[in-house]
């Protein structure tokens, strides 16, 4: 395979969509795969739809993602500017040696011909009306106005766009490395505009110019732009250029599989759609998975996995796993279905994965503790098993920060016995007596005490549970007890106890 050089090419209009994100990373691991170039190019011909800030989004998402392009705005590199607004100047004489060819032409419809065209259309049966090879005849362009006038439009400034001279009843044949041969017809095919009279030339002009200045070998992009595939053979062609090879990847499907997963399914159906938060000019907050507490990795090896498969069971992938299995043949073809309860199991999996040092550092940034670097590890190793987040830490491990203020009071109606209490002093009154406060040492305690007794684990375990932590499940108790210290333990068993009885006593 010659050199490898794919890019990203997202619009600034707004934030950047998990498809997105899912797109850039199969470009990052082809590239990675075959010791290729990554790039960024920000594609925003579209003025209109510009949004301040949107830049600088994505490219911090796709920083915290850990798939940072090597070239690009504000990256460097020898194929700049990699904005396109910022090479405004080199597009228009593409456009005018397709004039000078024959190719392309100038068209002066006003918006008002064109809805009257299409109303006229639409009366006569005719819904899809198209500015093609057989209606240009009958329009305001070159092709239909003497020379001279048109000279004379393009002299006084009259508005005109540039369109695709598209040839008729042509099949137009190319090879997708995912969906395999493709053909479709130039009948099918209207004449798309390429530059407008605004000195900007449309995505389709742009696009072509600058995949090909900037030597990309692979064009891998979202299914949405496989209709203008045909376009882009056609304008490859007309400039004699050698094609890129195209890969069109498989759209991600809401959760119900019911259509495509739009930016605003997010929030609205209880999950995020964007890598990081996005709060528009207006004030609206939308969530993402880095302000939720997921973890990079996770976020990344989830998008992986939606739409391609590496052909084994493995679902854990560190990314340097990704780029070695990664390959487009094994990108499917059909719509992919996003599964949030799938995503947070990916975080469980990674979370758990993590060394308790660096889940500390996260509970830190979270917010100000007071316990130390071990003690907080520590913690950490009892409740990461246990949590999604790392914020679940906080919250359903409070009990191991300060000592409980509230107390599961259902489950101390339901469990809690005549001789409960009874069997909670005598086990109190041998934890007095333990001088190794180890987990080890008071387990093997409490299992002698409540053999000596004839008890059931659940007798004592459960009570016990309730008096130090305030809650009915959680780590094992021996760990907590040892990691709480024997002190703390018994002034928390007669805080507890004082705490069950009141509720006894209300119910």
């Amino acid at each position: 395979m010659s050199s490898v050089r794919v890019r990203f090419a997202p619009s600034p209009t707004g934030p950047l969509h998990m498809g997105g994100v899912r797109t850039a990373l199969y470009n990052y691991l082809f590239a990675k795969k075959h010791n290729g170039t990554f790039l960024i190019r920000i594609e925003d011909t579209d003025q209109t739809r510009f949004v301040a800030g949107a830049q600088d989004y994505i490219m911090d998402a796709l920083k915290w993602c850990g798939i940072m392009p090597t070239e690009g705005p504000g990256l460097g590199g020898e194929f700049g500017p990699y904005v396109q607004s910022e090479r405004k100047e080199m597009y228009k004489p593409f456009a005018e040696q397709l004039i000078a060819e024959d190719k392309a032409y100038y068209a002066f419809d006003s918006a008002e011909d064109l809805d009257r065209m299409r109303d006229q259309a639409k009366a006569m049966g005719m819904p899809n009306w198209q500015y093609n090879s057989v209606t240009r005849s009958s329009m305001r362009n070159s092709l239909t106005l003497p020379q001279s006038e048109v000279e004379q439009l393009l002299a006084k400034g009259e508005p005109f766009v540039i369109r695709m001279k598209m040839p008729r009843n042509r099949d137009v044949r190319f090879h997708d490395l995912i969906r395999g041969w493709v053909v479709v017809n130039t009948n099918n095919l209207d004449d798309k505009v390429l530059f407008k009279s605004d000195g900007m030339p449309t995505y389709h002009l742009a696009n072509i110019v600058d995949d090909h200045t900037m030597a990309i070998s692979h064009v891998i992009r979202g299914e949405e732009w496989l209709p203008s595939a045909p376009l882009h053979i056609l304008l490859y062609e007309a400039f004699g250029w050698d094609c890129p090879e195209f890969a069109h990847l498989p759209l991600l499907l809401r959760p119900d599989g019911n259509g495509k997963l739009s930016k605003r399914d997010g929030d609205r159906l209880g999950f995020p759609v964007f890598p990081t938060n996005w709060t528009t000019i207006e004030g609206e907050l939308y969530s993402g998975y880095r302000e939720k507490g997921y973890v990079p990795g996770a976020f990344i090896n989830m998008l992986a996995l939606l739409g391609w498969n590496p052909g084994t069971t493995q679902e854990i992938f560190t990314l340097e796993e990704l780029v070695e299995a990664f390959s487009l043949e094994r990108v499917s073809k059909a719509g992919a279905k996003f599964d949030p309860e799938k995503t947070k199991w990916f975080q469980q999996q990674y979370l758990r994965s993590l060394p308790n040092s660096e889940l500390a550092q996260q509970l830190r940034e979270i917010t100000e503790l007071k316990q130390s670097d071990l003690e907080l590890e520590r913690i950490c190793s009892l409740m990461k098993e246990r949590a999604t987040f790392a914020q679940d830490i906080l919250t359903d491990g409070a009990y191991l920060f300060e000592r409980p203020t509230s107390f599961d009071a259902d489950t101390i109606r339901k469990k809690w016995k005549s001789e409960t209490t009874g069997y909670i002093n005598e086990w109190k009154a041998l934890i007095v007596e333990l001088s190794d406060f180890t987990s080890t040492n008071i387990e093997q305690t409490f299992k002698s005490f409540l053999s000596e007794k004839q008890l059931g684990i659940g007798a004592v375990l459960l009570p016990y549970r309730l008096v130090l932590t305030g809650v009915g499940a959680g780590p094992g108790m021996f760990e907590i007890s040892e990691f709480l210290g024997k002190e703390e333990v018994l002034a928390r068993i007669d805080l507890g106890l004082a705490a069950v009885e009141q509720i006894l006593h209300e119910a």
